[in-house]
């Protein structure tokens, strides 16, 4: 039987394609400048690579084929298989690589092909990543990234929303962008945190949601910081990810009817930054909590406990949750958008809370 032929670049291949390749990845922005969630994230850390060698990459198809989103479309060919590594398909061994690396000073960033296989990963995450930088006092400077989140048809097992799962973990920061400007300041921010970081790219936004992005390669947008991405005065809509879009075209039709709807983006999950949340309430008196991932024990349900715990004098209406049920997401087309909570849903339930 022949050997299979070995088709990556040689050493020499590399290096001759980065000096011709030029300091940028493959994912372009359009001629006005405004870059997608996927260019932005790339560029982010693209730049981030430039500016630290200490700072390398590693997963499932990253190197050579650029990632199953192409997110790192030539990231092989600029920096090479040392720093842009591709790895079997065993995700406990991923991060396991990437918490030992950590703690002799590199900064690695691990990829999962998919958010929904971090649960293979779910001991080396939750009980090694979460709590060894609690046990030794070393500084842990790993970032977890993957695609999230359902709305384009992935069924059960590439549709997941894990972020309660690790929001619980006590020792990982969460991060769920809504935005390609809010996604590369946050990812850079999250590269040079010295603790471990999260950070879930919804899928659905990748190419769907374009806007101008700074190209200042220190451009950073601090953690746990929320935003307001819409201001109101009638009720206060608050979520994050994809799901802030929904939101925001749900402002649009309440606005016909004559309600004011406020959104605010949480963009970090956790630690969730209460202060900007409670400061909409005081405003509005009125609290919708949006969230894609699972109603029990979910994210949004830990936001509506805050809001009932700190700003109860301040409501003129119960905190109201709007999320998927805890089964998993349906293939069927009519079903997902059944299930996940939609422009329709939206907009009914601030109607009842605007009737209070």
């Amino acid at each position: 039987m022949s050997q299979a032929q070995d088709t990556r670049p040689n050493k020499q291949e590399v290096e001759a394609g980065a000096a011709g390749h030029g300091a940028e990845p493959r994912g372009k922005r359009t001629e006005d400048g405004q870059a997608t969630y996927l260019v932005a994230i790339a560029e982010a850390l693209w730049e981030e690579m430039e500016r630290d060698e200490r700072v390398y990459m590693m997963g499932e198809d990253i190197g050579v084929y650029g990632g199953a989103f192409k997110v790192t479309e030539g990231f092989y060919e600029r920096f090479g298989g040392d720093r842009v590594m591709d790895t079997p398909i065993a995700e406990e061994t991923i991060v396991g690589m990437a918490i030992g690396s950590a703690m002799e000073g590199f900064r690695p960033i691990a990829e999962f092909q998919y958010a929904d296989f971090m649960s293979s990963g779910f001991d080396m995450i939750s009980t090694a990543l979460a709590r060894v930088h609690y046990r030794s006092g070393v500084p842990l400077p790993v970032v977890l990234r993957g695609p999230s989140g359902g709305m384009v048809r992935a069924s059960s097992f590439h549709s997941i929303n894990p972020e309660p799962w690790f929001s619980h973990a006590g020792g990982i920061k969460v991060i769920a962008p809504a935005f390609p400007a809010d996604a590369k300041g946050l990812m850079k921010s999250a590269i040079r945190d010295d603790n471990p970081v999260m950070f879930l790219e919804h899928k659905w936004i990748y190419r769907r949601i374009r806007e101008q992005v700074p190209e200042d390669p220190d451009f950073l947008i601090p953690i746990s910081v929320a935003d307001v991405k819409r201001e109101g005065d009638d009720v206060s809509i608050v979520t994050y990810g994809a799901m802030v879009h929904r939101a925001l075209e749900a402002a649009q039709a309440l606005e016909a009817e004559g309600i004011s709807a406020e959104i605010v983006d949480l963009r970090t999950v956790y630690p969730m930054d209460e202060e900007t949340v409670l400061r909409s309430i005081e405003k509005t008196s009125r609290a919708l909590v949006l969230s894609e991932s699972y109603r029990f024990v979910g994210i949004a349900a830990e936001v509506a406990s805050t809001i009932a715990e700190k700003a109860f004098e301040h409501l003129d209406a119960p905190v109201v949750r709007l999320s998927p049920p805890n089964v998993p997401v349906p293939f069927s087309p009519t079903l997902e958008d059944a299930y996940l909570p939609g422009v329709g849903d939206i907009v009914a339930e601030v109607q009842k809370l605007s009737a209070w």
